[in-house]
């Protein structure tokens, strides 16, 4: 928990931080400071729990130690990212008490999903261990993730919260969830994720970075929102007891942004809170961070191999 605040606490800082410098230049006309700067701080708090769940599938790690703790981290990182965006979409609409409402809402959610929908569903869902996942059980558990997803969209915060919420309700230990897996992940993978990404590229205008000095700015973003995941992490895992390169590698895991990275600009740039110029900066910078992590842990893994032979 020290670990998942710690990585969110830092990039915030230094995200409100930068915003004493990019608000005069790429503010939208109308923000007032107070949104801007709480956006930013939220933007460069994000962890991509997806992206980073799929990384350590990938290669290996998830149910490792590391892997187990950098899932836990990120999970928390998400809860409390959204419900900070909802203070903030309240801030920029201005109706503080709504954002409260749906802060109290999220929490009251996340318990009841936890502590009744979970035991509901490893129930349910026991019955069908024998004769596998039938297309009433499919059908069922698409509609109970609709559902949450409509909950969670009616609450304030966005769909895709209630979908990954639901997500984790479902007991891993049965083959069905596997095999539920299984049938949605081609439709997923080849349909779905490519029609978001093509979403998000027709509404990054990288034109509009005709200068160096937006590039200079673009890397100075990369740069702050780097140190603040990586060494807020870092910091905290020594001082929980790691040794240096699992807290390294964990540190890089969280500084993974991707898909929830792109969700948030794409709110924050409907509301008007970003410019389309920052809104293709902080879209290189997720796309950046994002694609580093893979090969840094890789060039980790292999030093770690090399000092212990």
């Amino acid at each position: 928990l020290a670990i998942s605040h710690a990585s969110i606490v830092v990039p915030f800082v230094m995200g409100a931080a930068l915003a004493l410098w990019l608000y005069p230049l790429l503010a939208p006309s109308g923000i007032s400071f107070t949104a801007f700067s709480l956006f930013l701080a939220i933007s460069m708090s994000i962890t991509a729990f997806p992206v980073l769940a799929r990384i350590l599938t990938d290669r290996g790690m998830h149910k490792t130690s590391l892997g187990s703790i950098a899932l836990a981290c990120a999970a928390t990182d998400d809860v409390t990212a959204w419900c900070l965006l909802a203070l903030v979409v309240g801030v920029v609409q201005s109706n503080v008490e709504q954002a409260m409402f749906v802060t109290a809402a999220t929490v009251a959610y996340i318990g009841i999903m936890m502590l009744v929908a979970r035991p509901l569903l490893k129930r349910a869902l026991a019955s069908y261990r024998v004769q596998g996942l039938s297309r009433l059980a499919f059908g069922l558990v698409l509609a109970g993730m609709l559902l949450s997803a409509l909950a969670t969209e009616a609450i304030g915060i966005h769909a895709i919260f209630g979908a990954f919420l639901f997500g984790a309700c479902l007991p891993r230990e049965q083959a069905i969830v596997a095999q539920l897996v299984e049938r949605i992940e081609g439709l997923v993978s080849t349909l779905l994720l490519p029609a978001f990404f093509a979403f998000v590229g027709m509404r990054t205008q990288i034109g509009l970075l005709d200068q160096w000095s937006h590039w200079a700015i673009c890397l100075v973003i990369i740069a702050v929102a780097t140190a603040g995941k990586f060494g807020g992490t870092l910091v905290a895992a020594r001082l929980g007891g790691l040794s240096w390169r699992p807290a390294a590698s964990l540190g890089i895991l969280m500084n993974t942004r991707g898909l929830m990275e792109l969700i948030v600009l794409g709110i924050g740039l409907d509301l008007g809170v970003i410019s389309p110029e920052l809104f293709a900066m902080m879209v290189i910078m997720a796309v950046v961070t994002t694609l580093a992590t893979a090969p840094i842990l890789s060039a980790l893994s292999a030093q770690q191999a090399a000092a212990a032979a």
